[in-house]
């Protein structure tokens, strides 16, 4: 037997035996803060932006605030767009995106969070290569922290699950914070219900 085989034998031999897991504690609030204000507050620390009420007219809106934007990849029904994410066949076509639209099916109140899988983005690119991106957020999905978020089923279910705040930002050089310093230029959660749950 091989000095590596030995190791091996004797690791699946000498096994502790199996505990269950500790239960873990509940880190909420004593009283019930306003999740919508605290979503809001943490986004704007990382430079994104909340709108608080659905856009009269979405379209308009989205032109208003990307003027030179001409590729809308929409992967929401709320906004047609003009592209989809199965127009982009290889991963690195979504660079040509201007704008990818997407709804998350959960915020985290604590870091201004969002949670997306493959699921929402249908091609995981589009939400990194894209100039920028606007989140549709129903409001009872945030949740108050990180502990709650890692309760969602996506982490369970899906193969790619990811929560994020921005856009991403970075102080390295010389101690001044530079925005965006990777994937989007801006990140925007519109509070924008369910409407199922309307």
């Amino acid at each position: 037997m091989s000095s590596r085989d030995n190791i091996l034998q004797n690791i699946r031999h000498n096994q502790p035996s199996s505990k269950e897991l500790p239960a873990v504690p509940s880190f909420r609030a004593k009283s019930s803060p306003d999740l919508r204000k605290l979503f809001t507050a943490a986004l704007k620390e990382l430079t994104g932006e909340v709108v608080t009420e659905p856009p009269p007219d979405f379209g308009k809106f989205l032109k208003k605030r990307f003027p030179n934007a001409k590729t809308f990849c929409s992967v929401v029904p709320e906004h047609a767009g003009n592209s989809k994410p199965e127009d982009f066949a290889r991963w690195s076509d979504a660079s040509s995106i201007d704008v990818t639209i997407v709804r998350s099916p959960l915020g985290v109140a604590e870091t201004g969070s969002v949670l997306l899988s493959e699921e929402e983005f249908l091609v995981n690119t589009i939400g990194f290569l894209a100039h920028d991106i606007v989140i549709l957020l129903d409001p009872a999905d945030i949740v108050e922290n990180i502990h709650d978020a890692y309760l969602h089923p996506h982490f369970r279910d899906k193969a790619y699950s990811l929560l994020m705040s921005g856009p991403s930002g970075s102080a390295d050089i010389g101690g001044v914070t530079v925005h965006p310093a990777q994937g989007v230029m801006t990140l925007t959660v519109i509070f924008w219900p369910r409407t199922e749950r309307q």
